[in-house]
């Protein structure tokens, strides 16, 4: 694995998981449940075992970059890419692509959200050292998970016949997220991966494939790249100068779908125990699944409250007694109390607090 560098795109507000998520401090930063680690230190304590932190690149905005420098010492300050701005996952990617290509052009790069938790981290680890064999014979590769239930919110992946290294198999086409019924269609089939956003592949086919497909990208990462191991002062300054003409845009449709259209994507399958952790109703369901590494936390306590789930962001005791399935947040900002039928709300309620310019409390 000497030649398997992680990185880590840590971006986005997370309005979904408001008041603990905001825009100086994302849900990536926080833990959710009765582990200590937040969800990037969790994310680098299981990438670890296949690659150490001084080989890890993390990509996140400069409001964030001390907070994260502060949480994960182990990772070389050097390797914390800041962008000037939001662009999507493809210029992220593309940056630390180029960076680490500049100092091992053998290089195999895998790409991780900060912002997921995966119960099962031996799963985890297999597919992807499945995925870093694939990588190594000029696949592209996702790492699609198993779904357990017919979900609107996610893209999927439509595998196709098998490549004889592991489970992996071909990627047939990529569908956007569907209604319902599709959605129930994939399930039943058998072929349909979740898209949650994974990636592995050879730093060079990358950028091969960012010059065919998205050259504006390539064209201001690859200078910056070529500065960032010899005059990074210099490589952050040309970044800043040329970083908001490039296309903002997911790696997704830069590249990823275009190069399975021509038959050079793989997946590997893969059952970890995953979740993207998108609204307080998914952390609620997380927290009450036994074996989850989201638990309860040790300084809430429920009381005849059924499918409810509470955290504290303070220390301070929260307490629920006979109110079922509800979700209550408790942050030095805020205090949220929501059904967790209606969580995917907590953006309207963001929104609204915005609207009366309480810009404080977001």
């Amino acid at each position: 694995m000497n030649s398997f560098y992680p990185v880590i795109p840590a971006g986005g507000s997370g309005t979904r998981l408001w008041p603990l998520s905001r825009k100086g401090s994302p849900k990536f930063l926080h833990r959710l449940g009765a582990d200590e680690r937040s969800l990037i230190q969790l994310t680098l304590a299981r990438l670890e075992p296949l690659a150490p932190p001084a080989r890890t690149y993390i990509v996140c905005g400069a409001a964030h970059k001390s907070a994260i420098a502060q949480q994960v010492p182990a990772v070389p300050r050097d390797n914390i890419v800041v962008e000037p701005s939001g662009r999507n996952s493809g210029p992220a990617i593309a940056l630390a692509a180029a960076i680490i290509e500049a100092v091992d052009p053998d290089a195999v790069m895998g790409s991780f959200a900060a912002d997921h938790l995966i119960s099962v981290g031996d799963a985890f680890r297999a597919a992807i050292r499945t995925a870093i064999d694939v990588a190594r014979t000029g696949r592209l590769v996702t790492v699609g998970i198993t779904p357990t239930r017919a979900e609107t919110g996610y893209g999927y992946i439509e595998g196709g016949a098998g490549l004889d290294i592991g489970n992996a198999v071909d990627v047939r086409s990529f569908k956007e997220k569907p209604d319902a019924a599709t959605a129930q269609s994939y399930l039943d089939s058998g072929r349909y991966l979740w898209n949650a956003g994974m990636f592995v592949w050879r730093v060079a086919d990358l950028m091969d494939e960012l010059r065919e497909q998205a050259p504006e990208i390539a064209a201001c990462v690859q200078p910056v790249a070529d500065l960032w191991h010899h005059d990074i002062d210099a490589a952050r300054g040309l970044l800043e100068r040329t970083w908001d003409d490039i296309p903002s845009i997911s790696i997704d449709h830069a590249v990823v779908e275009g190069a399975a259209a021509r038959g050079r994507v793989a997946t590997v399958p893969a059952d970890m125990g995953w979740s993207d952790i998108g609204d307080w109703d998914t952390i609620a369901e997380l927290g009450l699944v036994e074996g989850s590494r989201l638990a309860q936390p040790d300084e809430t306590l429920l009381i005849d409250s059924p499918g409810s789930f509470a955290t504290s962001g303070t220390g301070r005791a929260v307490t629920v007694v006979g109110v079922p399935d509800i979700v209550v947040v408790e942050t030095e900002a805020a205090i949220l109390v929501v059904r967790r039928s209606e969580a995917q709300r907590v953006k309207d309620a963001v929104d609204e607090w915005k609207s009366r310019g309480r810009d404080e409390l977001l």
